[in-house]
């Protein structure tokens, strides 16, 4: 017999794919659409951003070509709290959030899975590019769109009504398929970056909320080289951007080494003082097995990958790196996986 699944559809490739998967396997499918914007824009601007009534009209579309129930479900007020506000909230602490990691904690996987198993559904399906092997979280075999470290921070209560049909496929093969299904979005480009700032501009985002406020920039030995008009406009490894008005004695480019929020102050230097190999992380998640083999830890979305071995300190964890990392910013995620399976997640802090 089969299930009653949610399936969130965005108005994308990937969650129109799934849900139709999901169908054809003989499921009782319903779509929903998450209206995340109290004001969204009519079109996206090329792949930037998401969540347009340009976006729910495909979504609309693709569960009419599948044959299956459609509602919008108006999730703003919740996005707007749960996401927006930690977003600028966490920026404004000198941390960088990652909202896509929030909102499948906050939205996805909690208002939307708590209100489908409310309403008598046994799962939730999303497009997201992941595994679950035996209910356990897992990379997906396409390695250049795994999605599993934004899905580190969900519990395994959660990902127990989880299903990710796309997680054996590459990207290419779903297109295809979208395209032999008839789904018009089979060609339509992938959103990036940070849906609910459909231009990209994240510093000026932050400055219209925050405001700005004037401040120094200041090298490892706290001379002032330059100015800003808020820290929260910068992380921890940036580059470009700076307005440093005294360029370093050997001419190398200067990094974002640290931001402190109560002084307003933004310090760089060279590269070589952004490698950590210690990091101190928070709010530990665990959702996977026990296993102590092949470790390593992903600190961003779609970064690099570091051998690692960490130990539990009392409410949260020190994971040690085989090797140094650079650009590790307070408030992203560390998730740690045995192999291609994911362990559990954490905040991350501290990192020297």
């Amino acid at each position: 017999m089969g299930l009653r699944v949610l399936a969130a559809m965005s108005g994308g490739v990937d969650s129109a794919v799934a849900a139709a998967r999901i169908a054809e396997a003989g499921h009782d499918v319903t779509g929903v659409h998450l209206a995340l914007s109290a004001n969204p824009q009519s079109h996206r601007t090329g792949a930037r951003g998401c969540c347009t009534i340009e976006d729910s009209r495909d979504a609309r579309r693709a569960a009419d070509v599948i044959g299956i129930p459609f509602y919008i479900w108006d999730m703003a007020e919740r996005f707007q709290r749960d996401v927006v506000e930690d977003f600028v909230a966490e920026y404004a602490a000198g941390r960088t959030p990652n909202p896509c990691l929030r909102c499948n904690e906050k939205i996805k996987f909690a208002a939307v899975l708590d209100r489908a198993l409310a309403l008598g559904f046994d799962a939730v399906a999303t497009g997201h590019h992941a595994r679950l092997v035996d209910g356990v979280l897992s990379r997906s075999v396409d390695q250049a769109k795994d999605q599993s470290y934004v899905l580190g921070v969900l519990t395994r209560e959660q990902l127990s009504h989880a299903i990710f049909p796309l997680g054996d496929s590459t990207k290419a093969e779903v297109r295809e398929e979208a395209a032999r299904r008839g789904l018009t979005v089979a060609d339509k480009p992938d959103s990036h970056d940070i849906c609910f700032i459909a231009d990209g501009d994240t510093r000026g985002f932050l400055a219209g909320r925050l405001g700005a406020a004037e401040g120094p920039i200041v090298d490892q030995a706290g001379e002032v080289v330059g100015s800003h008009q808020g820290a929260h406009g910068f992380t921890v490894g940036q580059r470009k951007g700076l307005r440093i008005d005294r360029p370093a004695a050997d001419g190398r480019p200067r990094y974002v080494l640290s931001i402190e929020p109560v002084s307003n102050t933004v310090t760089v230097g060279p590269r070589s003082a952004l490698e950590v190999t210690t990091i101190t992380c928070v709010r530990p998640v665990w959702n996977g097995p026990s296993s102590l083999d092949d470790l390593s830890v992903q600190l961003r979305a779609h970064g690099e990958v570091y051998g690692c071995r960490f130990e539990e300190t009392g409410d949260g964890l020190r994971v040690e790196l085989d090797r140094p990392a650079t650009g590790v910013a307070a408030g992203q995620a560390a998730v740690l996986y045995s192999g291609a399976t994911v362990i559990g997640s954490a905040t991350i802090a501290h990192a020297a």
